[in-house]
């Protein structure tokens, strides 16, 4: 890694930023790194005006401590108290008789300063990273579920974004190093995607779930049946018992989303179609049957008269 002037180095304990000690292993600056970014992420503290300058901090001091040969350097500086940078980022370590251009005896506070402006002089500004982006992205319902590319225009570039398969409405998806250009060499940031997805005429999700309401007759839901039920894929049948009411669910296990999470299920709730057209011969069998239907007051249990 090619260093340039790192005065801030002195000033900057990356170790207490981290809240880790100076003999910590990469693993666990590794560690602490990921968990204080995810923390202080901007996105995740929109109400905290200082939550970008704590995120950059954080990615500054693992840019440092998280590579082996920068950290040699950076834990060298600290100890020896100064710490410059050479022509095309070689170190230099520098003697204070240097600074002088002779003699300590001879030398005076501005031949001090013009030392040190020469060398500093030799050092570039430091890389910066570019800046996160957000962008919305509506998707229909079978895009989202199967997965899809789409081309984004984006300060005037064409960014490929890959969506991944069982995206839920309201998703962000993250693409690294997608975002604005860094300066002076720095990365790129990153863009998030938020993600709306259309609704479907059948489904309903919930999760990884999908749900559907699925009528059936009151024969049907008397005597039991098997009915064919819609997936995402091909139709499956399912057994309605003898006596079920509506609105009873039923689980057809695997036929939900497929994330990269795993696979839900299908939720099929049944509801009796009550017929709002018939004819007399069709009456007097209902009215027959309520005469001898067994079945309790329904309604006892609410603690009303009939």
């Amino acid at each position: 890694m090619a260093e340039t002037m790192r005065r801030e180095w002195l000033d900057t304990d990356y170790y207490a930023l981290l809240g880790v000690s100076k003999d910590a292993s990469a693993a666990d600056i590794k560690k602490a790194y990921r968990k204080l970014a995810r923390e202080s992420h901007p996105d995740a503290n929109e109400s905290d005006p200082k939550a970008e300058v704590r995120f950059k901090q954080i990615g500054e001091a693992y840019a440092v401590l998280g590579d082996k040969e920068t950290r040699k350097e950076y834990d060298h500086a600290r100890e020896m108290g100064y710490f410059v940078g050479g022509p095309g980022g070689r170190q230099q370590h520098v003697r204070v008789e240097d600074l002088f251009g002779g003699g300590r005896q001879s030398a005076t506070p501005f031949d001090l300063f013009g030392g040190l402006g020469d060398l500093f002089s030799q050092a570039g500004p430091r890389p910066q990273p570019g800046p996160d982006l957000t962008a919305d992205l509506s998707l229909s319902f079978d895009e989202a579920i199967a997965g899809t590319s789409r081309q984004l225009s984006l300060n005037g570039r064409t960014i490929t974004a890959k969506i991944p398969k069982g995206v839920s409405n309201g998703g962000r998806i993250r693409l690294k190093g997608k975002g604005g250009p860094g300066s002076n060499g720095g990365p790129a940031g990153d863009l998030y995607i938020k993600v709306k997805v259309g609704r479907h005429p059948l489904f309903r999700r919930s999760g990884k779930d999908l749900k559907i309401t699925v009528p059936v007759t009151f024969a049907e839901a008397t005597l039991g049946a098997d009915i064919a039920v819609p997936t995402l894929e091909a139709p499956v049948k399912l057994r309605v018992p003898p006596g079920t009411p509506s609105g009873k669910t039923f689980k057809v296990t695997g036929r939900g989303v497929a994330t990269q999470k795993g696979t839900g299920n299908l939720l099929v709730t049944v509801e009796v179609a009550v017929p709002t057209d018939i004819s007399p011969e069709q009456r007097e069998l209902v009215e027959r049957l309520q005469a001898s239907d067994p079945t309790p007051d329904p309604r006892a249990h609410l603690g009303v008269e009939p």
